[in-house]
């Protein structure tokens, strides 16, 4: 059995050349979230509230609930495995946003807690890849559907 001697806390960030009320946004409402990340969702992200995210390619969804709201500032939700998922917006300029992703709450044992970790780093960085692409260029690079193409049911 694998022991560690930390559970990994898993950060991923980027800059985003938009102002923080709209890169806000496209992380709380589903009609924008669609576009990069999810396909489908239950409603908006508000705190207090249950909802659902399917990626419906995928046959998958979980099931989060969102813990607290900071408009344009933090997002906190925990998803249907416990873990924590938060989201800090930074404005640099009027018109950048630094976003930073924190999962924390892994568990089980060394081996699933890193592999966990792992699957989460590459998932939110390309979930912050396709909001810049979004955002900044107006392109829906379809990011999320295209990492696993042969897991499509």
């Amino acid at each position: 059995m694998t022991m560690l001697n930390q559970v990994p806390v898993v950060q991923a960030e980027m800059l985003i050349r938009k102002p923080v009320k709209e890169v806000f946004e496209a992380f709380t409402d589903p009609a924008i979230t669609t576009k990069f990340w999810f396909t489908k969702s239950s409603g908006r992200l508000e705190a207090g509230k249950h909802v659902r995210w399917d990626w419906e390619m995928y046959g998958v969804w979980d099931n989060v609930y969102v813990e607290e709201i900071q408009p344009n500032k933090l997002i906190r939700i925990k998803s249907s495995d416990n873990t924590i998922v938060e989201w800090t917006f930074t404005p640099r300029t009027d018109n950048q946003t630094f976003v930073t992703i924190t999962n924390t709450g892994f568990a089980g044992n060394g081996d699933e807690i890193v592999k966990q970790a792992i699957d989460a780093m590459g998932g939110y960085t390309i979930v912050l890849c396709g909001l810049k692409a979004l955002l900044e260029h107006n392109v829906v690079l379809d990011l999320v559907s295209d990492k696993a193409p042969d897991a499509h049911m």
